[in-house]
């Protein structure tokens, strides 16, 4: 059983439900309450309501071998169905915080990887394939084994890595943080677009930054989601009044719509051919792509739900995720459906973390943000009003919670410090919770021997970072082979 959370008065609170709901979901036995989840379901929907924009502009935006692309009225609406679902079954079933939808990073390797190689049909069967063997490890337990297989605190260095990596999104998405174009033995990224902060965009954030924070620090109920609503709102005025140039606000202008309404138009829903992949690339190329999003879906997944439900304080004494099977198979069976929609592979999605930082404990809050990418399919016009200058602060607070959790970790063991070090530095500096995790791995398990502490490394973290080794290594591998 998850850890009974205690409020800031040192109470705790009742273990029995007041209604149905209550008793179903655990509410106030997590120390949360019904204002609470739906906030936190609501300040998830918005911090992720970008991909309602964002997956159809990637996904259209590329051509398979043939020339064809994807409709993007056609992908909006996958995308939002395959959400809606898999986000309410993960809140009946798993009963925890964690929404889903396509991929970031996946949707990009579909789209622009895989896509050029073979037809739409056969790329997004490969997503599908890649679920089903995703869902026979989780049955098998062996997904399970290897989260428990992990040391506490490595756990938590996932935890600060991620913080530090949904941070830099959310500096990077608005515009604060940006790349240094065209420039060779120059720092990589720089403040602003030229150096500086400049545009009402980038005001809109600061501002938005600034807003969270104070009411975080005043421990105001609701501060996120209330600086989503009031930025948003100083966002649609500014847009409105000031000359902004639309493309500054990025893929979101904060506009409000002509229309309310839009229909929605599932053609894609179905579309894949499983086994049409293997007369297009063959079975080496087709091994390899399927063992790189295999590898990255099962770990991003894994320090996700790691990460979320560390800072929602469900981990249990031992540092187990509740109802951990459930939730594995269930973003298993996600990344199957998002193949078969043509939406690319879905999965547990990092921004839940701004659903728990809003108090979100339990899967109810999963039900309002499903509901919302339900409703979605026909309000998008209405519900992607909403800019990422004006969610973006949101990663930036919940960011700042994930990395408390710094604080657990013995530095002055270099054994388990060092590798700790490198899952968190990477994975902002690669931008891949994949990559931050796979580091980690690999050196604890080189300085566990190197210390002649080999035994004490659990043989599925040995098979793990031997998997990540072949990972890092897949350029060479590939060239060998071929």
């Amino acid at each position: 059983m998850a850890r009974q959370v205690i409020d800031k008065a040192g109470n705790t609170p009742p273990t029995a439900g007041r209604n149905g709901i209550d008793r179903f979901f655990r509410i106030s036995e997590r120390g949360s309450n019904l204002g609470r989840e739906i906030r936190g379901g609501l300040a998830t929907f918005f911090t992720m309501a970008y991909i309602l924009v964002l997956n159809p502009i990637i996904l259209g935006s590329a051509e398979d071998k043939y020339g064809d692309k994807l409709s993007g009225v056609e992908l909006a609406t996958a995308t939002a169905l395959v959400a809606a679902v898999m986000t309410i079954i993960m809140g009946v079933a798993g009963n925890l915080p964690l929404a889903l939808a396509a991929g970031l990073g996946l949707n990009a390797v579909v789209a622009f990887q895989i896509a050029p190689k073979m037809a739409w049909d056969d790329a997004m069967g490969l997503v599908v394939l890649e679920g089903l063997i995703i869902c026979l490890l989780v049955v098998t337990g062996l997904r399970e084994a290897v989260m428990h297989a992990i040391p506490q605190p490595l756990k938590q260095a996932i935890s600060v890595g991620i913080g530090l990596f949904i941070a830099f999104i959310g500096f990077i998405d608005a515009g604060f943080v940006t790349r240094i174009p065209g420039e060779t033995g120059s720092v990589p990224v720089q403040l602003g677009a030229g150096g500086e902060l400049e545009g009402w965009p980038i005001l809109v954030f600061c501002v938005g930054v600034l807003l969270t924070i104070a009411l975080m620090a005043r421990g105001l109920k609701g501060a996120i989601l209330i600086s989503i609503v009031v930025t948003t709102v100083l966002a649609i005025v500014i847009n409105e009044l000031a000359d902004v140039n639309p493309l500054s606000w990025g893929v979101t202008v904060p506009e409000l719509p002509d229309d309310v309404v839009a229909s929605p138009d599932f053609g894609l829903i179905g579309e894949f051919d499983l086994l049409g992949a293997w007369d297009e690339v063959g079975a080496l190329t087709l091994v390899l792509i399927v063992f790189t999003l295999i590898l990255s879906d099962f770990f991003d997944t894994m320090g996700t739900v790691v990460g979320v439900s560390n800072e929602a304080g469900l981990l249990d004494e031992q540092g187990k995720v509740p109802n951990l099977g459930r939730v594995l198979f269930i973003d298993s069976v996600a990344a199957v459906a998002g193949g078969a929609s043509s939406a690319s592979s879905s999965t547990t999605y990092i921004e839940s973390a701004a659903g728990v930082g809003e108090g979100a404990r339990t899967g109810f809050a999963n039900i309002i943000t499903g509901g919302l990418f339900a409703a979605a399919l026909f309000l998008t016009p209405l519900l992607t009003v909403v800019p990422m200058q004006a969610a973006a602060p949101a990663l930036i607070a919940v960011g700042f919670l994930l990395m408390s959790q710094v604080r657990h970790i013995e530095w002055e063991k270099y054994e388990i410090a060092i590798p700790a070090f490198l899952t968190i530095a990477v994975m902002p500096f690669t931008y891949s919770i994949t990559n931050g995790i796979g580091a980690g791995f690999v050196s604890y398990v080189v300085l566990k021997t190197v210390l002649g502490k080999a035994r004490e490394v659990h043989w599925l973290l040995w098979g793990s970072a031997a998997l990540f080794a072949a990972y890092f290594a897949i350029h060479p591998i590939r060239e060998l082979l071929t």
